[in-house]
């Protein structure tokens, strides 16, 4: 590889990186409360390394009463007692580092939660400071109930409050009150913030409701005529300047038109979580057909020199289908959550992506290696790699945040407490509780789920034209095989994907593999070697290949 490869994959370290989320107080418990800590996520900082993971996002662990998973945030400068202090979160970042893992953590400030010293100053008293950090009207404006983000669990996107006298906005639910980002003082709060974390060795920020934090807020319609891009300049110029490599990672599932408004030329956020591409995938997977995911990528807009796309499967919320046409979304609730208690918000659903693919681990490997290998940054979410499943008695999207499962031991491993004692408990029983699907198992298994994707980011790590390079996508014979290349720096990877449950015979109308001998890096099982000259490829039901030229072909 070129002197020239090597300083671009230094700079777009996110653009070739496997992204990892996880919940420090579901991951495993280090001191036996019942609740996961950072000395319990320390311990286990090899088991992510081995699975080849180089960057773990951390959902939040700020100080809070967590009625919403910790993005209710009490205060931005402390760490929730439960979790542990800075001296544990430090030592896990620097063991981290010392594996070449980097640390981003999620960056929660569109809103507070209203036991936010912050919020209680504003309510108590109209000439506080803080009082203009939130936004007030004395009359409840009309339509109030416009822009509800969660229909059914919200009434109103403005609540009356007591104490103050007036009402106050909200995007969210009612005890997350907005903060006004119209107001300097609050920008510049948020750029201490990023500072203050940046001290403590991370490596950027996933940006939370980006397009809550730009809203420009108004009494009189609950927000503003526009949007102010900018202030997502100023914040990645001031990131940059503290850090230089440091990188934004957004949350925006908005309209096509409006994306590339988070890109900027390049100077706003790094990367943006690919919501449209996310919901074709799943149409797709519904279809058993390749259209839809080649629609998602040209429905995207490019992304600028820097830039990137995180590519995911299932997140930490509802799977949302709301960017498909009600026909597409019936679809994907037909195959994937036919159930009204598997669904939610009228939108999307509340399940994990094993239970959805019904526990196949033929179709799930394909999935992943689909993820792996498609252009892009892939996420991962904790307990993906070995098929978890979802608890559907739980309320909302709390069904799919359950901790991970270890072993087969009392409480899946993740405490050593009476079960009883677990505030939220590990999945028990029936074909995802953790006496079936644990680590433990599918580590001493080398065609276990999780060896099989362990093997996966491997290989993907080996291709950085996967991330950085430019790619196309072929037509073919059969609608359910996806084929597409990708190329950077004289290297170049034919990705070969089934998505349907019937085995096939597939033409490669790609000039490299007619001509050139390539090499069989991956495969759902033993396959005849490819040679030059032969473009016809043999796939099992839900098979997958990955080929690939150049100079590191091996």
């Amino acid at each position: 590889m070129a002197q020239q490869g090597f300083i671009m994959l230094r700079k777009y370290w996110y653009k070739e990186a496997v992204i990892y989320c996880l919940d420090v107080g579901n991951f495993l418990d280090g001191n036996s409360d019942g609740i996961g800590d950072f000395n319990g996520l320390a311990s286990r900082i090899d088991y992510l390394n081995k699975l080849g993971i180089s960057c773990i996002w951390l959902m939040p662990f700020y100080k809070s009463p967590r009625r919403d998973n910790g993005y209710d945030v009490m205060d931005y400068y402390a760490i929730d007692p439960d979790y542990g202090s800075f001296g544990d979160f430090v030592e896990f970042v620097r063991l981290a580092r010392e594996r070449g893992i980097r640390v981003i953590i999620d960056l929660v400030v569109n809103h507070t939660s209203d036991q936010h010293h912050w919020f209680q100053a504003a309510r108590k008293d109209k000439k506080s400071r803080f009082r203009n950090y939130y936004i007030w009207s004395k009359e409840k404006p009309k339509d109030a109930d416009k822009g509800i983000v969660f229909p059914g669990y919200q009434k109103s996107t403005w609540t009356y409050d007591e104490e103050s006298g007036e009402y106050y906005f909200h995007r969210f639910y009612d005890y997350q009150p907005d903060l006004n980002i119209d107001n300097p003082e609050v920008r510049e709060e948020i750029c201490k913030i990023m500072g203050f974390w940046l001290q403590l060795g991370i490596s950027g920020f996933r940006v939370d409701a980006a397009p809550f934090l730009i809203e420009m807020k108004s009494v009189d319609g609950g927000s503003g005529q526009q949007d102010d891009y900018e202030y997502l300049r100023e914040f990645r110029d001031y990131l940059s300047l503290h850090e230089g490599d440091a990188i934004m990672l957004a949350e925006a599932n908005v309209s096509p038109e409006d994306l590339a408004k988070y890109f900027g030329d390049g100077d706003r956020m790094n990367l943006l979580f690919n919501f449209i591409l996310n919901q074709r995938i799943m149409l797709a997977f519904a279809r058993e057909e390749v259209q839809p995911i080649i629609e998602g990528f040209r429905a995207v807009p490019p992304a600028p020199m820097g830039t990137q796309w995180a590519n995911f499967l299932r997140n930490h919320d509802e799977l949302s289908l709301d960017k498909l046409s009600e026909e597409e979304r019936q679809e994907v609730f037909a195959a994937f959550g036919p159930k009204k208690e598997m669904q939610i918000f009228d939108r999307g659903i509340r399940r994990r992506l094993a239970p959805m693919l019904n526990g196949d681990q033929k179709r799930l490997e394909m999935a992943y290696s689909l993820l792996l290998s498609l252009p892009g940054t892939p996420v991962l979410r904790y307990g993906q790699e070995i098929g978890m499943g979802d608890d559907l008695s739980r309320e909302e999207r709390n069904s799919i945040r359950t901790p991970m499962q270890w072993s087969n031991e009392v409480n899946a491993g993740f405490s050593s407490v009476p079960p009883d004692k677990v505030p939220c408990p590990p999945i028990k029983g029936g074909d995802f509780g953790y006496e079936k699907v644990n680590v433990a198992s599918q580590h001493r298994d080398p065609d276990s789920l999780m060896s099989k994707i362990a093997r996966m980011i491997s290989a993907r790590r080996e291709c950085p034209e996967l991330g950085i390079g430019s790619y196309d996508f072929f037509e073919t014979d059969n609608p359910a095989v996806l084929i597409h290349r990708c190329q950077w720096d004289g290297n170049v990877s034919i990705m070969v994907h089934n998505l349907s449950k019937k085995k096939t015979k597939v033409k490669i109308p790609i000039k490299e593999f007619k001509e050139t001998n390539m090499v069989d890096l991956l495969a759902d099982q033993e396959y005849e070697q490819s040679s030059a000259g032969n473009d016809q490829l043999d796939l099992e039901g839900y098979g997958y290949r990955w080929f690939r030229l150049g100079e590191y072909s091996f």
